[in-house]
């Protein structure tokens, strides 16, 4: 676990990259996209996509940032996964359902904000 850890802490500055890019495009991107992008491949792409994007949304939160991780979504649905939800209730960034509508609007207003503060030419 902790050899997956440091991996995927590898991984932040790329991710950072290629999400700042896309804020300044106002677009999001599926995670496998992304991993991809990123140069991942097996084993376990996605789980350790997953957790270096939790660690940026730790980082952000810390620091007070719009979440850039917000524009990494599942395949379906232009929205991130439950998780994602979840580590922001922990994060007392959110208070609602990590599903349904509480949850599409929560992520439309993340999204603005990570397009303004990241998209910035």
């Amino acid at each position: 676990m902790v050899f997956h850890r440091a991996m995927s802490n590898a991984l932040i500055p790329t991710l950072r990259a290629i999400l700042t890019d896309l804020a300044t495009e106002r677009r999001t991107i599926p995670y496998l996209e992304l991993a991809l992008a990123a140069g991942m491949t097996p084993p376990h792409t996605i789980h350790r996509l997953t957790e270096a994007l939790e660690q940026m949304i730790r980082e952000d939160h810390a620091a007070n940032r719009p979440l850039l991780a917000a524009l990494a979504t599942r395949k379906a649905g232009d929205m991130p996964g439950r998780g994602f939800f979840l580590l922001l209730a922990e994060l007392g960034r959110y208070d609602g359902s990590p599903d349904g509508a509480d949850a599409a609007r929560h992520h439309a207003a993340l999204l603005h904000e990570a397009f303004d503060h990241w998209g910035k030419p």
